[in-house]
């Protein structure tokens, strides 16, 4: 009998144990789905922030611009060789690409404004085929140079996969700007007009 009451006791002992862990298992399961839903909402927004954004800072770099050289729209070959003596945005972008997209007009009325100073762009396109890129830079005005780069070389030269991207080349050949992300017309004043001033 008295084993009979310490088996009780046990018993008794161990559902009380019980009751006290089993609610940690919910608490900290629905902390791990709170944790987790908060991710979802907030990575689409920083992902979207990101490529919204239109007032990117240039970073200042100095080294000698690749050798690359493409076709444009039109089948010729060019290279960068070709500009120089200008000072010269080359843009990499993509007609899928939301940020490419929001800059393009910014960059068109840009070269505009500048291209009697000897200022060039050369857009390089990433990858799609040459129909979809003619249609695009009919919709947009774009009166500069477009190169077609299906393998990704300008993106292997210029050792960056994020798109948009640009760098500004000197006139004497040398890279002087790096952008990753959205140009905004602020920052191409602000930055590339005295790049242009200096061989004028």
């Amino acid at each position: 009998m008295k084993q009979d009451g310490d088996m009780t006791k046990s018993t008794k002992k161990y559902r009380r144990k019980q009751k006290k862990a089993f609610p940690i298992v919910p608490v900290a399961v629905g902390a791990l789905l709170v944790g987790f839903a908060v991710l979802m909402v907030a990575a689409p927004k920083a992902q979207v922030n990101a490529g919204a954004q239109n007032s990117v800072v240039p970073m200042a770099v100095n080294f000698e611009a690749p050798e690359l050289a493409l076709q444009n729209l039109t089948g010729e070959t060019e290279s960068l060789a070709d500009y120089r003596g200008q000072v010269v945005l080359v843009n990499n972008w993509a007609t899928w690409c939301p940020p490419c997209k929001a800059e393009m007009p910014t960059l068109v009325a840009y070269y505009n404004k500048h291209a009697a100073d000897g200022f060039s762009i050369i857009a390089i396109e990433a990858g799609e085929p040459a129909e979809t890129v003619r249609q695009f830079v009919k919709d947009y005005g774009m009166n500069f140079s477009v190169w077609l780069d299906p393998g990704g070389e300008a993106l292997k030269a210029f050792r960056n996969g994020t798109l948009p991207n640009s760098y500004v080349i000197d006139r004497t050949g040398i890279v002087r700007l790096a952008w990753t992300g959205e140009i905004s017309m602020e920052m191409l004043e602000k930055y590339v007009t005295p790049l242009i001033a200096e061989g004028n």
